[in-house]
């Protein structure tokens, strides 16, 4: 599991990347608002349309060469991003790492989820290493950038490289139960997709509020305090706290159960992220860390409930619920940003609240699977 935690972080630090390089972007390519979003769309269109069909496939068939080799092809979009002057050279480089995204998850949390046994803690942990990974994402990538520029985004790659090559070590140990792991989750339960489409709308909306924190967050908390380091730092608490978020997450639903920890998580939400908006300087740092909390406790949860609900589709299951999960938000971001310029970038952060809403009130019609005679 060490080595699997470890590989999730290092895909996912390449989607923390994307924002962390939005505000190199705008000050060295002079972008407003909607291209930044734009640059956002770019790491999550092609990624969220082809996530689920990597599911659908991992389903058919074991595919665990897709962990080491997404995870390599996430790292050279983004060390590819800094190269072209052009924007559509940029965005395509962009859609290439959330093309590598999308073939990493559904195959590695099917992996994941049989290693832990079915525990929460356990998924956890793996949802852990994936916020690890946003959170160094501005971490890496801003003293790299500050030092060189946009031309240095190839030293990026190195991460995924050596990624790539120790996941691969690992799976070339793993190959045998790996097949058997594939024809247990065909012979268990019966798959709930109404349950499963409810899950899916609270996906969703999470999705979209936190990958619009994640893309005007380091722009909205610069120009409130008046410090472009204060902006990239409001960044590291997002993910940093939303980690622990995640791993709490686990530990949370084992004494509360999943399905009520996700209403009190969303519930929270809600006025943590309109304190965003409204947060005097430096208090904007606290409304991000509850935001962080709350928005993330649930992630690890979505994903073993999304797998409980369809037991003879885990990798569907995943690609939705994990992969799915952190790219779809993207779609958005172009609509957020033309708030931003239409308005002011304070009421497209309003605008994010009724996200939360929306995954609080979806997730009010979901059944725990041990209640509702899944195996859990």
């Amino acid at each position: 599991m060490t080595v699997l935690v470890a590989g999730h972080a290092i895909d996912d630090l390449y989607q923390g990347a994307v924002p962390a390089i939005v505000p190199f972007l705008v000050a060295e390519r002079h972008y407003g608002y909607l291209a930044a979003a734009g640059i956002t769309l770019a790491a999550t269109l092609l990624s969220s349309v082809v996530q689920p069909l990597f599911g659908v496939l991992t389903d058919k068939r074991p595919m665990p060469w897709l962990v080491p080799a997404g995870m390599t092809v996430a790292g050279a979009g983004i060390g590819l991003s800094g190269l072209g002057n052009s924007y559509g050279f940029t965005w395509l480089a962009i859609a290439l790492s959330g093309l590598g995204v999308a073939a990493y998850h559904p195959e590695s949390a099917r992996i994941a989820r049989r290693i832990a046994s079915r525990g929460h803690v356990g998924m956890s942990w793996f949802s852990l290493g994936g916020n690890v990974g946003f959170a160094l994402g501005p971490i890496l990538v801003t003293p790299v950038l500050q030092a060189g520029g946009l031309g240095a985004s190839p030293f990026l790659l190195i991460p995924a490289v050596a990624g790539g090559l120790g996941t691969a070590a690992l799976l070339r140990r793993l190959r045998g139960p790996q097949s058997a792991i594939h024809h247990q989750a065909k012979t268990e339960g019966r798959d709930d997709w109404r349950q499963f489409g409810r899950l899916t709308v609270v996906v969703v909306a999470r999705s979209i509020v936190t990958f619009g924190l994640n893309t005007f967050l380091a722009l909205w908390v610069a120009s409130r305090v008046g410090s472009a380091t204060a902006g990239e730092a409001a960044l590291v608490v997002m993910f940093g706290v939303g980690a622990l978020g995640t791993l709490l997450g686990g530990v949370l639903a084992g004494r509360w159960g999943r399905v009520r920890t996700l209403h009190i998580s969303y519930a929270v939400s809600v006025p943590a992220v309109a304190a965003i908006a409204f947060a005097p300087g430096y208090a904007v740092f606290p409304a991000v860390a509850i935001a962080a909390l709350a928005l993330y406790v649930p992630f690890s949860l979505h994903v073993t409930l999304g797998q409980d609900y369809l037991p003879t589709r885990i990798g569907t299951a995943s690609g939705v619920t994990l992969g799915l999960a952190v790219s779809i938000g993207g779609l958005a971001a172009p609509a957020i940003g033309a708030i931003a310029n239409a308005a002011t970038l304070q009421w497209a952060l309003l605008s994010l609240v009724a996200m939360p809403v929306v995954s609080f009130l979806a997730s009010r019609g979901l059944a725990d699977p041990k209640m509702s005679g899944h195996d859990n």
